[in-house]
């Protein structure tokens, strides 16, 4: 195998995407993070928290300190903790998406960050940070009782701030894959079946049940009742948080996702559709003359969008080498291979660290924000984590 599946690579990248962002992202005036980084590292926007940046600053740093053994790392996750909590969460429980220099700019409750504060004190759990065990205990009990639809066994999208009842009629697929991770890693960290239980619901559900009208693919867009939405920004491919079509790098992030599943509570049809998705992604996605991954295609095959986005490159990475040590099929590795030497030659940040967001067809930034609200590198980061989580476990 080659360097980059070399552990002591992975460690070391997961080291150089933290130096990008500590200490500086460590807001000592105001608490939380800053998280708007240009490319060399300076800070164009003080002011405004993101709660997906807010916790994947959290995840990052909780990983970080079991990797690197560094108790600085520990004590960042621990003050992002208490900055979730205090700051974050609101009087009625929930989670306000934006904060800014005056409070509250934006108190919708998205169920994808919230998937994300679950996965925070998830990943703070396993770095023994104090108290983090009960709030993802918080956490799951507020999503029962405000997100959770029990006809459809799935969470609900969007609630506007206020007595929880406006309810948006929008369905997605993706906040239920990162609630599915964030239910993974709340197992991995307390052992508690609850969230083994809940995970597996929302794998089942998702790319299984839902994924038979779309040939055993996943469909981002729901109706209220969840019958797909075939038209849901149709005349809009490029949204940025909802675009219209399938998209590749959420194939291969699930591929990941049922693989870890698999590893708890194995069921014959996680491998069958973890290589499935895997192995259309890469079929659909992968441009041959330029390399990289366009970022969606529609019904037909046709690609809608040539932008290479970093975090489809980085889920990429992991699933390759997922698949490629449960499978021992080499294919796999070539694929990982592929992926790193894009991502190595186009993405990664060689003189001041971190990955790029999103470039061009031909490999070109569009701008110099390297970490707009919520990026992190988390993914990248994440990615490196698990890929070394896989070779550990082949080898023990």
């Amino acid at each position: 195998m080659s360097s980059f599946s070399d552990p002591a690579f992975l460690g070391a990248h997961i080291q150089s995407i933290v130096d990008f962002y500590h200490p500086q992202c460590i807001d000592t005036e105001r608490g939380g993070f800053i998280n708007q980084l240009r490319d060399d590292g300076t800070i164009y926007d003080r002011d405004t928290k993101h709660l997906v940046g807010t916790c994947r600053f959290i995840y990052n740093y909780s990983l970080a300190s079991m990797v690197s053994g560094n108790p600085v790392y520990k004590e960042a996750a621990a003050r992002g903790v208490a900055f979730l909590n205090d700051v974050h969460r609101q009087s009625d429980g929930g989670y306000a998406w934006v904060l800014g220099a005056n409070g509250v700019e934006d108190g919708t409750r998205h169920c994808y960050g919230h998937a994300f504060v679950l996965l925070a004190y998830a990943g703070a759990t396993k770095a023994g940070v104090h108290g983090a065990a009960a709030l993802a205990s918080e956490t799951y009990d507020l999503l029962e009782d405000r997100f959770w639809d029990g006809r459809a066994n799935l969470y609900v999208d969007e609630i506007a701030a206020g007595d929880w009842s406006a309810i948006a009629p929008y369905r997605g697929q993706n906040a239920n894959m990162h609630m599915c991770e964030a239910m993974l890693s709340a197992y991995e960290a307390t052992g508690e079946s609850r969230y083994l239980d809940r995970g597996l619901l929302l794998a089942r559900r998702i790319c299984v049940d839902l994924a038979a009208a779309s040939d055993g693919l996943v469909w981002e867009h729901y109706h209220t009742d969840w019958t797909h939405d075939w038209d849901y920004n149709r005349d809009d491919p490029k949204n940025l948080f909802r675009p219209y079509g399938f998209l590749p790098g959420h194939f291969t992030e699930w591929s990941k996702l049922l693989l870890i599943l698999e590893r708890y509570r194995p069921e014959a049809w996680m491998l069958r559709s973890a290589q499935l998705l895997f192995d259309t992604a890469l079929e659909k996605g992968w441009d041959h003359q330029r390399g990289g991954m366009h970022y969606t295609f529609d019904r037909s095959g046709g690609i809608l969008d040539t932008d290479r986005y970093y975090w489809v490159l980085a889920e990429t990475i992991a699933a390759s080498a997922a698949l490629a040590v449960r499978t021992d099929d080499p294919g796999y590795w070539d694929w990982y291979e592929k992926a790193w030497a894009y991502a190595d030659a186009r993405f990664v940040d060689h003189q001041y660290g971190a990955w790029y967001r999103v470039l061009d067809v031909d490999g070109q930034r569009y701008d110099d924000k390297k970490s707009p609200p919520s990026k992190t590198d988390y993914h990248p980061l994440a990615a490196c984590y698990e890929v070394l989580e896989v070779l550990r476990r082949a080898d023990a």
